[in-house]
């Protein structure tokens, strides 16, 4: 991996957000969020809070595949995050790190409510569908390439062996599928495979991202754009850690 690419990766590659209505708004080389984007973001904390404290803490942590926990300060929830648990607790919605998980920034806090919330516990149908499959995903497409699939072609199409390394560090495990392909579990009923085709002298690097025909009982269209650039920028940087080790 270039030193150029690893820049990108440490500056997270001038790390896009979008808000609430679909525009753009691209964060620093730091990955800060613009004071619009933060609103919208509290905003939408607020609302999603408010949506917890209403359900069945019991039944929501089953159709989650989370943990019900039951406690001095109230009935909370065990959710894996990308090979980390995080505790929901429902009264107040707050989202805390378990053990030596990492914090969450105010937008992964964010998308660790809508799922919980969400979840309606239906099975895996075993169908792969892409981005373009999901509603509005046709015309948002443009936007979630950008994001993902054009970065992770662009990181890992000259050094597609890194690729597995770097998902093993969020528990992503090896798929047969494209030349390289994993597999990561986003949450625990949200698989995300991760297909890439390598470059050569005559077609360029690609990469595609495929998702369980479930995926709408599980997140919206836009939650699945965040953690599906999530997922790249976090692949990105743990090559470029390995590399630099190396």
């Amino acid at each position: 991996m270039p030193a150029s690419v690893i820049a990108d990766a440490e500056g997270d590659g001038g790390i896009v957000t979008e808000d609430d209505h679909g525009h753009d708004n691209d964060g620093d080389r730091n990955g800060r969020l613009d004071e619009h984007t933060i609103y919208n973001l509290n905003t939408a904390l607020a609302v999603v809070r408010e949506k917890l404290s209403r359900l069945d803490v019991e039944e929501q942590c089953r159709r989650a595949g989370a943990n019900y926990e039951s406690g001095e300060g109230g009935p909370s929830a065990g959710v894996d995050y990308l090979g980390e648990r995080y505790r929901v607790t429902f009264a107040d919605g707050e989202v805390s790190p378990v053990g030596n998980s990492e914090e969450l920034s105010l937008r992964e806090r964010v998308l660790v409510l809508h799922y919980l919330a969400k979840a309606k516990g239906g099975p895996p149908t075993g169908r792969q569908i892409t981005y373009r499959d999901l509603p509005g995903g046709i015309v948002y497409y443009p936007t979630f390439a950008k994001r993902t699939v054009d970065q992770m072609a662009r990181y890992f199409g000259d050094c597609p062996e890194r690729l597995a390394p770097a998902a093993a560090a969020i528990e992503g495990k090896v798929a047969d599928i494209g030349d390289s392909g994993v597999v990561i579990a986003a949450f625990n009923r949200v698989p995300i495979t991760l297909a890439l085709w390598h470059g050569d002298d005559e077609f360029a690097a690609s990469a595609n991202l495929l998702f369980d025909g479930n995926i709408s009982d599980y997140l919206e269209p836009e939650d699945v754009t965040i953690v599906c650039e999530v997922i790249t920028w976090r692949l990105v940087r743990q090559a470029a850690k390995q590399e630099a080790s190396d």
